[in-house]
């Protein structure tokens, strides 16, 4: 188990935000989760309640140095159990990387995740978030997930279907935060999952392409592609890729606004109600390309909030604000962050 002290946080996050935290803890495999479990509970017990766990900060935003444990996994390992049926259970340890995983799955003939290509992050903060993206979500996928409960240090095999998941949201990140410490991930692919083609402009790029009948490996392949056309590298430019959910609205209320502006994409939600992309929101307000100090909205897409270099979390913050006061004055529509604000 690796412990540091005193420990800069800007390698573990995409923003490349200048933090620090009194001690780093990484565990890499389920007796080392164990025992960070362990140092949650003695710090508590000292009176230092502050712990954060994270992934590979790619969905997260520092605002200040942590006075206290910053717990990261690093268990590796992909597995994959498969039926005569062509369906499977895929074990991943939480501290792969995302992409990674999607990768090897694909690789094999699977494309249960491929419209998940290129997301950022580690695998156990993916089921925390409930990562989606051209209108697939991880949590219909995950079958069971593998933890330790901080509170008593013992193992704990939780179904996906008790996790509450929803729209970038799950119970991880409301009554269940800070309770567990995630080791592994499983989840229920086939070889016959027939991936969503008309999200976005997927279905444009392949036809652009000349591809009718897309194999596995060629949709990543245009996924990335589009992807990549629309998101800065972090390596270049610091950023958490999507920083605003896209907000769901009622139906009624979509309508209202469509007579305004006709023009307004949309997407169908559940519940009978209206998804409206929150990039189009921001980039109708003129922010696109534009700056407060250090922090901008990126130029190719307003969903995106960057570091032009040396920006503070506070900074960030405050652009979000700026954002979402003009979306709101504009639309009468409140767009949230969907990073992790600390």
């Amino acid at each position: 188990m690796r412990i540091e002290e005193n420990y800069s946080l800007a390698p573990h996050n995409t923003f490349g935000i200048s933090a620090r935290c009194s001690t780093f803890v990484e565990y890499s495999n389920t007796e080392e989760a164990i025992k960070a479990a362990a140092m949650i509970r003695q710090q508590s017990a000292n009176g230092k309640k502050e712990c954060l766990v994270i992934g590979g900060g790619s969905n997260l935003l520092l605002t200040r140095d942590i006075d206290g444990l910053v717990v990261r996994s690093s268990v590796r390992g992909i597995t994959l159990t498969e039926q005569p049926d062509g369906s499977a259970i895929l074990r991943c340890g939480s501290g792969e990387v995302w992409d990674d995983v999607v990768a090897w799955t694909v690789e094999r003939g699977f494309p249960s995740l491929v419209n998940l290509s290129l997301i950022p992050g580690d695998v156990g903060a993916s089921a925390v978030q409930n990562i989606g993206a051209y209108g697939a979500e991880v949590g219909a996928f995950i079958s069971m997930l593998h933890a330790v409960d901080i509170s008593t240090g013992k193992t704990v095999a939780i179904p996906g279907s008790e996790c509450g998941y929803g729209y970038r949201d799950s119970r991880f990140k409301h009554e269940w935060r800070g309770r567990y410490l995630i080791t592994h991930v499983d989840y229920a692919i086939a070889r016959s999952a027939q991936p969503m083609l008309d999200y976005g402009n997927i279905r444009t790029e392949l036809e652009r392409r000349g591809i009718v009948n897309p194999t596995p490996q060629q949709l990543r392949e245009v996924i990335i592609a589009i992807r990549r056309s629309k998101l800065p590298e972090p390596s270049e430019l610091g950023n958490a890729g999507s920083f605003f959910k896209n907000p769901v609205v009622e139906r009624a209320e979509y309508e209202a606004l469509s007579a305004k502006w006709p023009s307004m994409p949309h997407y169908e939600a559940d519940g009978g109600k209206v998804k409206i992309p929150a990039g189009w929101l921001i980039d109708q307000c003129g922010w696109k390309g534009r700056s407060m100090g250090r922090a901008a909205v990126y130029d190719r897409q307003a969903l995106v909030l960057v570091n032009l270099g040396g920006a503070s979390g506070s900074e960030v913050v405050a652009l979000c604000r700026a954002i979402q006061e003009d979306v709101s004055s504009r639309f009468g529509i409140s767009i949230e962050p969907e990073v992790n604000i600390v």
